[in-house]
């Protein structure tokens, strides 16, 4: 089936737009982290400190704080935007789909372990990745809410 392309007055806003998306997307592993507040149980952490088992939001008076998440027991990362979650892919946030597959888990049939902290030599891998997502969110939703209104011919 032949793509859907919808006309604009302004098509080279979108060419832009597509551009600029692309960049953010292919690129999301070399851009740089957004700066979260890093708050370390010890002072200083060492390789072992810096690995995952299961990511959890923070919770506060009113439930689940989205500006927080529990690394592991060691490390918390905060003051994450709100904006972050207005981008969906598949009916979730990119950030919460990092989040849910981010995690140590087990097959039960066969007992192979699936350890994301062995994805990688870089011991902030996984830090690093949750806070280039959240640079690549941000991104995104800005682009897109920048994008002009389309004129569509019936």
């Amino acid at each position: 089936m032949l793509p859907r392309i919808p006309y604009t007055k302004d098509f080279w806003k979108f060419s832009k737009a597509g551009k600029e998306l692309a960049y953010w997307h292919l690129n999301y592993e070399t851009i740089e982290p957004y700066e979260l507040e890093e708050f370390k149980e010890d002072l200083f952490l060492d390789e072992e400190d810096y690995r995952v088992k299961k990511m959890t939001f923070g919770k506060n008076k009113n439930g689940i704080d989205k500006t927080i998440i529990i690394y592991n027991s060691k490390l918390t990362l905060s003051q994450i935007p709100l904006e972050t979650y207005q981008y969906i892919v598949n009916g979730k946030s990119a950030l919460e789909w990092v989040i849910e597959r981010y995690k140590i888990t087990k097959d039960k049939n066969s007992g192979i372990i699936n350890d994301p902290n062995n994805w990688s030599e870089d011991f902030r891998y996984i830090v690093n990745l949750v806070k280039r997502i959240i640079r690549v969110s941000l991104e995104t939703v800005k682009i897109v809410n920048n994008l002009p209104i389309l004129n569509e011919r019936k």
